[in-house]
């Protein structure tokens, strides 16, 4: 019997780019794949879709399963490594997907990544989780045709198909402090209501992130340049959408991101509704320096784990399976 093993990678989302649409295109974005955390499943062939494991994800799972399976066919998924949900890591994009891959792997659907995305909905309003999946590294996407969206949604909301990759790059090799506090960012209606509330966001504010963007967080990716690379991640925390999911956060989370821009991170900000918070540092000696500190801060708040990690530089994993 053929067992596929999965392992998929979390990401960082920095920013959603276009929350106004006047020029006829919404969401875009920019975003980092992480080496770790990981979500790792193994899956067999069965008569029914049985999920084997604790998570919070097996609903997500088992839902995938279902709308990819042949009739009459079954699936056996054993989940191995957990990533937590709703706390900015695209967790959920994760699960469908790998849910996804297994029944296309198994059963010989031959789909793309980014059919098997369609598929189970995700994408809709960033496609960074989805071109994680595929391809890793550092992603930016182009968002979608506002006319075809019609309205400013979340991914969970939304039914469109991931936006275009326009740029993807190797992320450079510097060290992510990442910080996940034990607190849920927003979610489900919670989201919507955000996106309904703030949305358009003023034009002016707009163009300063595309700006940022375009003229110094691409650049500084292509000439490796950490500086210049953490004040646009520093930037965009304080302008457009991404103002608006900081000004949600906790206390702590604020502290923790403020520490980190003033202790030694070359940037650091808050990845999608939060409550992950990251810092990009040049070496391994500051990393640990900056995770024990932080980590120290949540353990007398929130609680939560600081890991130091690095970027994946290449999609999901996916290993056994017929030749």
């Amino acid at each position: 019997m053929n067992m596929i093993n999965v392992v998929s990678p979390s990401r960082l989302h920095l920013t959603l780019i276009d929350l106004n649409a006047e020029i006829g295109r919404v969401d875009g974005g920019v975003g980092i794949t992480l080496e770790s955390p990981g979500l790792e499943i193994s899956a067999t062939e069965a008569d029914a879709v049985e999920i084997v494991g604790d998570s919070l994800l097996a609903g997500r799972m088992e839902k995938a399963a279902k709308t990819l399976l042949p009739e009459g066919k079954g699936i056996r998924i054993h989940i191995i490594r957990d990533l937590p949900d709703h706390v900015g890591l695209g967790s959920g994009t994760q699960a469908a997907l790998s849910a996804a891959t297994v029944v296309n792997e198994i059963y010989g659907l031959g789909k793309s990544v980014r059919e098997l995305a369609v598929a189970v909905g995700r994408g809709g309003t960033s496609g960074i989780g989805v071109a994680a999946f595929e391809n890793g590294g550092f992603i930016l996407d182009g968002g979608h045709r506002f006319r075809d969206k019609g309205a400013f949604s979340p991914s969970a909301a939304s039914h469109m198909p991931p936006g275009p990759v326009l740029f993807r790059r190797d992320f450079p090799d510097w060290h992510i402090v990442l910080a996940i506090p034990d607190t849920k960012g927003a979610h489900d209606a919670e989201e919507v209501d955000i996106f309904k509330k703030v949305c358009p966001v003023p034009l002016r504010e707009v163009q300063e992130v595309s700006h940022v963007i375009l003229m110094q967080m691409l650049p500084a990716i292509i000439e490796e340049d950490l500086e210049s690379f953490g004040r646009a991640i520093d930037h965009v925390q304080t302008v457009g959408f991404k103002k608006r999911e900081v000004e949600l956060q906790p206390e702590p989370v604020l502290k923790a991101m403020k520490y980190m821009q003033d202790n030694g991170a070359s940037g650091s900000g808050v990845s999608s509704f939060g409550p992950v918070v990251y810092g990009i540092v040049g070496s391994q000696g500051e990393g640990k320096k900056l995770q024990k500190e932080v980590q120290r801060m949540l353990d007398e708040s929130l609680g939560g784990e600081v890991m130091l990690t690095k970027a994946k530089n290449r999609g999901a994993d996916i290993f056994g399976g017929s030749d």
